[in-house]
């Protein structure tokens, strides 16, 4: 593809806080201009009137879904969609010849059957999900250099694995051992309404749910199986709180032998260094989620434990920033081979 000025990109699924999220990130992008937004339930209507914020500011009508429309108005396609949308709208934008970062978790997983089997949708052609890159930019970001097609891993794996992969890949933690308790702000339950998400339900209230079911899981454990080289599993176990933004990872594993918290802040630093956006906390310090709130930075901080040969490892994220659009962007960069940062210096929302 020859791009010429601006890179044009449209946004399937504007309606959702995804979608709209990349509507705020994008507006400050260098070299990015939106071109389309688009909603299959609200085609025809200014986003303004689902989104009064972005009154003045994006003053554009909402495009219905059509491979061939969207093809004659973008160079790049974020497909910001439920399950089991994007399997069927992604192999159309591809063979139109344009570059696609998905956010759905579609092509996220390589083995069809595990698909099906954990999201309950037809899975997508085989050929698709193989050539789609997981785009976790601190783990993988050299394998989306030049590519058109990029799976944008979820919240929660997001800040999990990047709590994970460093002491996995050092050895330093055993795989057999790994139980990840995880919370997320309701924003990550969508805009839709439900019982779950009703204010009376979660105010004032912690959930747990989705106990050994969550869809996560299988991602989590393909990409921890592929950095150990043997097959793991994990006990992971997602909580419900009332915040709107923010996800922690709270991460239990045995070590495999005598490391101290300022043995991890080096490694992880070390693995991390020339990554913006994991800042590792100094030795006894661990991060909240209001202190990467409305960002695009992952934060890590850890506790040895010598009495019971064991590693907590935390690590925050903004769900919608790091877990959603702002990686989605940071994998387009990746992609097109601009500054990993463009678009991108925003400083954490604090209070």
């Amino acid at each position: 593809m020859t791009v010429t000025g601006k890179l044009r990109a449209a946004i399937v699924g504007s309606t959702g806080y995804g979608g709209v999220e990349l509507i705020r990130l994008l507006q400050s992008h260098p070299d990015i201009e939106i071109t389309s937004v688009i909603s299959s339930s609200s085609a025809g209507t200014p986003i303004e009137e689902g989104f009064p914020h972005l009154t003045g500011i994006v003053q554009r009508n909402l495009d219905g879904v059509d491979a061939a429309e969207i093809a004659g108005r973008a160079d790049v396609v974020f497909t910001a969609t439920p399950s089991g949308v994007s399997a069927k709208l992604v192999p159309q934008l591809l063979e139109a010849g344009l570059k696609v970062v998905d956010l759905s978790g579609d092509f996220r997983l390589k083995d069809g059957a595990e698909y099906e089997q954990w999201y309950k949708h037809p899975a997508p052609p085989e050929a698709y999900l193989q050539q789609a890159v997981y785009g976790l930019c601190e783990v993988y970001g050299e394998r989306a250099a030049g590519v058109d097609f990029i799976s944008n891993p979820g919240c929660y794996p997001t800040a999990t694995l990047l709590g994970l992969v460093p002491a996995l890949e050092a050895g330093w933690i055993k795989p057999d051992s790994i139980i990840i308790d995880a919370k997320s702000g309701v924003s990550g339950a969508g805009r839709g309404t439900s019982l779950m998400v009703h204010f009376a339900e979660i105010n004032e209230n912690f959930k747990a749910y989705k106990i050994n079911k969550h869809q996560h899981i299988p991602e989590i454990e393909q990409a921890l199986t592929d950095i150990a080289g043997e097959k793991v599993t994990v006990t992971f176990t997602t909580h419900l709180v009332p915040m709107t933004r923010g996800i922690m990872s709270t991460m239990y594993a045995g070590l495999t032998g005598e490391h101290s918290e300022q043995e991890l802040v080096d490694l992880y630093r070390k693995y991390y260094a020339g990554r913006p956006y994991v800042r590792v906390r100094e030795p006894g310090v661990v991060p909240a989620t209001k202190e990467v709130s409305g960002s695009n930075y992952c934060d890590i901080g850890f506790a040895t434990d010598a009495r019971t040969g064991r590693v907590t490892i935390v690590s925050v994220i903004d769900n919608i920033v790091k877990g959603a659009a702002g990686q989605a962007i940071q994998n387009l960069n990746l992609m097109m081979g601009w500054e990993e940062t463009r678009g991108l210096g925003y400083t954490p929302v604090y209070p």
